[in-house]
């Protein structure tokens, strides 16, 4: 299956007062149809960077990205893909359809009822009742949904989003999920970033994970269950930690990771040192495994 997004051993460097910054570092990794890609790090770790590269926002990059075989630096390949920024920057003195058929007109989408078309994702998005108000007149959360319909509105093959589900409210999540896999499933291809772990983790096939320009692994959940399949999270409340916990999320609240075979072992000795049980669950998930790469990487550097 040929990629429809392909990043090879792709590096950026920019000055920061005089001194050379490493914003990506050797990154390489593909995208195929019906693949959805979540792209995650903390705050700085090259994701944005990456997004301006295939973009073409950033072109003063070495090594080759490809989108459906052009080249990135081409404008044409651009014509199947459909961003949305994590902050999207509407014209606040148009109204949400308008939004939606300048999308039409920029991508030279013509024939049918263009109207029609603009209100069916507008209410896909469940921003149709708004659909003629002003931008400005809309909350954070309404202008993200008008801003994913805008995208959607153009039939594209590829949707790269940073931090889509920003500013909505549980049941605006449940939606854009829903409406994401949909396209998935359709043949759709999802690049995506995203700092809600469990949103990334609920729908994405392969996780990137990038820490200071480096992408540190690729991995899909089946190899992350492979990986720990014996291993369980608990959360517990005590006195103090029982042998070394994981983390101390706060006063008397610690977490670590139990064998399943050793669990009943643990609570008996919760239990007697009057501690509090208050969950278990497989140790692997994303958060979990987020964690673990990024301390395996500080000690890497440290030593």
């Amino acid at each position: 299956m040929s990629a429809v997004l392909e990043f090879k051993n792709v590096s950026q460097t920019f000055r920061v007062k005089g001194k050379e910054v490493r914003a990506l570092k050797d990154i390489s990794f593909a995208l195929t149809e019906g693949e959805v890609f979540g792209f995650v790090g903390p705050n700085g770790a090259g994701k944005s960077t990456t997004i301006k590269v295939m973009l073409d926002i950033i072109n003063d990059y070495q090594g080759q990205v490809s989108i459906y075989g052009v080249d990135a630096r081409n404008a044409s390949a651009r014509a199947p893909l459909a961003y949305v920024p994590e902050t999207p920057a509407l014209y606040e003195q148009f109204t949400p359809l308008e939004i939606l058929r300048m999308g039409l007109s920029m991508y030279g989408i013509k024939g049918g009822d263009a109207d029609a078309r603009c209100m069916h994702w507008l209410e896909r998005f469940s921003v149709d009742m708004n659909a003629k108000r002003r931008i400005r007149e809309l909350s954070k959360g309404n202008v993200q949904r008008v801003a994913l319909a805008h995208a959607m509105v153009v039939q594209p093959k590829l949707l790269v989003l940073d931090e889509p589900l920003s500013g909505l409210d549980p049941v605006g999540r449940k939606d854009v999920v829903e409406i994401l896999t949909e396209f998935k499933q359709q043949g759709g291809a999802i690049f995506f970033t995203s700092h809600v772990l469990h949103d990334v983790e609920r729908i994405a096939d392969r996780f990137g994970f990038i820490n200071k320009g480096e992408l540190l692994t690729v991995r899909s959940p089946r190899e992350l269950a492979a990986e720990r399949a014996d291993d369980m999270l608990v959360r517990y409340h005590a006195a103090q930690p029982i042998g070394e916990p994981l983390r101390m999320l706060r006063e008397g609240e610690f977490e670590c990771e139990v064998q399943q075979a050793e669990l009943p072992a643990f609570i008996a000795q919760l239990n007697q040192v009057g501690g509090h049980l208050l969950t278990v669950k497989p140790a692997v998930s994303l958060e979990t495994v987020f964690f673990n790469i990024l301390d395996g990487a500080a000690r890497k550097t440290s030593a």
